[in-house]
């Protein structure tokens, strides 16, 4: 059924953000300190039974000069336009064979890992997170550091996505960079495009980490409801769980993100209920941005004709 507003009401929905007042310095403190470790990105081509592109472990020093890992799939035509793939929620970047779409397109594929993760049954990850948050949470990174926004988990992952970025850019065969992504790789894209500034192109699939408060508030889908659960358990700590996260949502990076874009929401997900990404879209500041509306999809979104949109998309944009 239905989850939310109407969709001409979603159309105008343009809540306020609740943003803390150094949301930018705590992200350029951030970025400044991940960048006082060397990149140090290592390409290396490895042997597969892949003929239609060239494969490559990668591996990158993200925050804290952690060592994240990734596959870079680049065609065997040359040089390209790159996708930065970010993983949705539990994933890890797989195996190279689970990333041929982009290069059969005639695109590089940039699929990073999201460290601690990739042990939520379906792709692997193989990145650990070797600085967790402190204090009890709830299972899942959601509550990770939960009452220090500079000990929050998404404070990694999202300096790694930005940095993410810089490996691409400095790649001889890589010619422009798009960031994508679906449910929380969605929300880490748009993270990253915020943060780097330095993207063609943001593809935004049903995103995870906007207008969270509300999404709290509305669905009692997991992962959201993770917040829910600990608040249930600390109701003193209710307030401060809500101000760390909001160093984290999207709504915030969507205002500061000029990249053209292209969002995808269905209406009947309740996992990021379509309120929470018609708001990250319609605060979106670039001038080029669409959206993609599935009326009768839940949380898997618009799949294939989703895929063949974004590929149209990257043709305007990337060539």
């Amino acid at each position: 059924m239905f989850v939310d507003m109407p969709l001409a009401q979603l159309r105008d929905y343009l809540p306020a953000r609740e943003e803390p007042g150094d949301f930018d310095a705590f992200w350029q403190r951030t970025l400044e300190q991940a960048r006082s470790h060397e990149l140090d990105a290592r390409i290396e081509r490895i042997e597969t039974e892949i003929v239609t592109a060239d494969v490559h472990d990668v591996t990158f020093n993200g925050f804290g000069g952690h060592p994240i890992k990734a596959w870079l799939l680049t065609p065997v035509s040359g040089p390209a336009p790159c996708v930065i793939e970010y993983q949705g929620y539990g994933g890890g970047r797989g195996l190279p064979v689970d990333w041929l779409a982009w290069p059969s397109f005639g695109y590089a594929v940039l699929a990073v890992d999201s460290r601690g993760q990739g042990a939520g049954g379906w792709r692997r990850g193989d990145t650990p997170d070797p600085h967790p948050g402190s204090g009890p949470t709830t299972p899942g990174v959601m509550t990770s550091g939960i009452l220090d926004p500079g000990r929050h988990y998404y404070r990694r992952l999202y300096t790694d996505a930005a940095r993410a970025v810089e490996v691409a850019r400095a790649h001889p065969a890589i010619t422009k960079v798009a960031v994508s992504g679906g449910s929380q790789g969605g929300g880490i894209a748009l993270a990253a495009a915020a943060l780097s500034g330095d993207v063609d192109l943001a593809l935004i699939d049903v995103p995870f980490m906007q207008h969270i408060r509300h999404a709290v508030d509305i669905t009692d889908e997991y992962p959201y409801q993770e917040l829910a659960v600990y608040c249930k358990a600390f109701k003193d700590q209710v307030e401060q769980v809500f101000q760390t996260i909001s160093y984290f949502d999207g709504l915030n990076f969507a205002a500061r993100s000029a990249a053209p874009a292209l969002y995808s929401v269905a209406l009947r997900d309740g996992v990021t209920p379509p309120s929470t990404v018609f708001a990250s879209f319609n605060h979106y500041a670039g001038a080029d941005k669409e959206i993609e509306v599935y009326p009768f999809n839940g949380h898997e979104g618009g799949e294939s004709t989703h895929l063949l949109a974004k590929v149209r998309k990257a043709r305007k944009v990337l060539g």
